[in-house]
């Protein structure tokens, strides 16, 4: 079939359905995009149940040769990222299916370890690529509410209970208990890119697992990327010319399908989401974006 429609230009081919035109390879592509299981008004969080539903179709697609990750993403929650890398791994080796993941303005902390899931990485030569770190914030309210004479009440069963209660003066013990459980999460990180990336990484360890973060021009040095490019380019030197990229998308968001759109949501969701809103931004800020 395929030979008998070659005299038809490729832009009308591609029209056709798949099964009729088996002289064009196909890599289906999946957007990982922002920041990881933080939720923020009129922005998708980036979560394995909302990215589950995309990853299967694309790696579903029969003859496709690859698959295809656009990932642009700050970072955010490790349990989040963890799941997407190890359900992109497993897919892949079920799928039997190579992965490319394409950095767009940063993969950083754990967008980078969504993006160790694939078997080759590449970036544009200007995203910020790396962040291989573990990092806890927040803020401390006990003095502001002295000042108003605002005085706080927890009542608990366990002595526990209440580490790093914002509202009361920090505790050494608690922060002693906190970086034993930050240092645990980057060794969990640490050796997730030593098992992916070992042999292609050509910097010390106490460099790449500092937390600092590097333009893609340093972090490919460093062997932390495998090329610089984007996708359409790459795909099209790998595949040919004729290479198609379909998009897979999973569900909208919900504030997308609720009822108001837009307005129904901002009246339901401002106030609440108000400080994950500035969180997330907090944590593109910190790459300059």
């Amino acid at each position: 079939m395929a030979d008998a429609l070659s005299f038809l230009p490729r832009r009308v081919r591609a029209l056709l359905p798949q099964r009729w035109r088996k002289d064009a390879p196909v890599v289906p592509v999946v957007r990982l995009s922002g920041t990881i299981g933080m939720s923020a008004p009129f922005s998708a969080s980036l979560t394995l149940a909302g990215c589950a539903k995309a990853l299967e179709k694309a790696f579903c697609v029969k003859d496709a040769p690859a698959v295809a990750l656009l990932i642009n993403s700050p970072g955010g929650s490790p349990v989040q990222s963890h799941l997407i890398f190890k359900r992109i791994r497993a897919l892949a080796e079920e799928r039997e299916k190579h992965v490319f993941a394409f950095v767009e303005d940063v993969a950083a902390s754990g967008g980078y370890m969504i993006a160790c899931a694939a078997d080759e990485i590449f970036a544009d030569p200007c995203s910020v690529v790396g962040s291989i770190g573990v990092v806890s914030a927040g803020f401390g309210f006990d003095k502001a509410i002295a000042r108003f004479g605002i005085e706080r009440r927890v009542y608990t069963a366990g002595e526990k209970k209440v580490s790093l209660d914002p509202f009361r003066p920090e505790r050494p013990e608690d922060v002693e208990r906190l970086d034993v459980l930050l240092k645990e999460l980057h060794v969990v990180f640490a050796d997730l890119v030593r098992a992916r990336r070992g042999v292609t990484l050509t910097a010390d360890e106490a460099t790449l697992f500092s937390g600092e973060f590097w333009l893609a021009t340093q972090a490919l040095g460093l062997g932390l990327l495998d090329g610089l490019g984007d996708v359409r380019s790459t795909l099209r030197a790998r595949y040919g010319e004729g290479v198609e990229l379909p998009l897979m998308e999973g569900p909208k968001p919900f504030f997308l399908r609720r009822p108001g759109g837009f307005s129904g949501a901002l009246a339901h969701d401002a106030a609440a989401g108000a400080l994950a809103a500035a969180e997330a931004r907090a944590l593109w800020a910190r790459y300059g974006l």
